[in-house]
């Protein structure tokens, strides 16, 4: 089969190798459709820590199940769509003991600690991927960064109604503003960048601001009713809208922090303490996102056209992938086809 492997920093080939072997409780996958992260991109330039080369990129894919382990239940069946859920956990951990395998302290993910689905055919475990019959490809090849997302509605525990700002209006930020209008919250998406505020606009039909107007505060409020935000959710990885995530709540407000940054974050104590503001950071996602995700999809609520912009063919990417993602700056979110 052939796969594209990332050998190191700015340098992908293509190259041939032996079809993987079925262990008893795997799933041979062909590979229909695989989204590219921000994790692929940074893995190519060097910038992704904790990273080995040479490594096959690749955590955000569906594809059609061609064999089944002896050890793998009725549940799948040659022929089925599945989409990869790319964290395997250890299940022994105190985190997995408690149910959050997506902290799993001896975490290994699909595409980034091992190999992944810039390939034609790939293994994965039984218990890591999520039957998709009815959805089409480019939707759940991006089941993974949704799920994402909604594991941070879920951490916000956003009730019906909810006045939710989320911050950043990349994918992640873009999966939140669906899904948590999709569980009935009154949703407003900030972003920086005319053009992604205009996809919100236009695919989510959700009303957006900009952060940098001297009256956001006034626009935000005239969105909520007079209010602030009961919940923030912040997408950005940006220290400069984290820090200042405090100042869009309301007293008794709260503030998801999905997108992260390598350094400290630096907020204003007392206006902290006196919302008696929650704070919580949000990290991967489990089994329960996941099928929250797919169920959403199922009902056509959730799409991929919600944060896809780019169409690649695998055949043809890793000639053209420093350009036309690394350093495309109209690429919102990619995924790559398979014949």
């Amino acid at each position: 089969m052939k796969s594209l492997i990332c050998e190191k920093p700015y340098q992908l080939n293509y190259i041939e190798q032996d079809m993987p072997k079925v262990q008893p409780h795997e799933l041979l996958v062909k590979v229909a459709s695989v989204g590219i992260c921000g994790t692929d991109i940074h893995a190519y330039t060097g910038k992704q820590p904790f990273f080995s080369y040479p490594r096959v990129l690749g955590h955000e894919l569906c594809g059609t199940v061609c064999e089944t382990g002896a050890q793998v239940d009725e549940t799948f069946v040659i022929g089925d769509k599945v989409a990869l859920i790319p964290y395997v956990a250890c299940y022994e951990c105190p985190s997995c003991k408690s149910g959050k395998t997506n902290c799993c302290e001896n975490i290994s993910v699909i595409g980034v600690h091992q190999d992944g689905g810039f390939c034609e055919y790939i293994t994965v475990p039984q218990t890591n991927v999520l039957k998709v019959n009815g959805v089409d490809n480019a939707t759940a090849a991006l089941i993974e960064p949704f799920a994402i997302s909604a594991h941070s509605i879920r951490r916000a525990d956003i009730k019906l109604g909810e006045a939710v700002l989320v911050v950043g209006a990349g994918p992640i930020g873009l999966g939140a503003a669906a899904i948590a209008a999709a569980d009935g919250a009154n949703v407003v998406v900030a972003d920086t960048q005319k053009e992604r505020r205009d996809h919100v606009t236009s695919e989510l039909q959700l009303p957006t601001l900009n952060p940098m107007d001297e009256d956001f505060h006034v626009q935000l409020q005239a969105l909520f009713g007079g209010t602030l935000a009961q919940t923030v959710i912040d997408a950005t990885g940006n220290p400069h809208a984290m820090n200042n995530a405090v100042n869009h709540i309301r007293h008794g407000g709260k503030i998801v922090f999905v997108g992260l940054f390598k350094g400290n974050l630096e907020i204003s104590d007392p206006d902290f303490h006196k919302k008696e503001t929650t704070l919580m950071g949000s990290r991967n996602a489990t089994q329960e996102d996941f099928s929250k995700v797919q169920q959403l999809m199922t009902k056509g609520l959730l799409t991929a056209n919600m944060m896809l912009t780019h169409s690649f063919e695998f055949e043809t990417i890793g000639t053209i992938y420093e350009e036309q993602v690394v350093n495309n700056k109209e690429l919102l979110k990619g995924v790559i086809n398979f014949a």
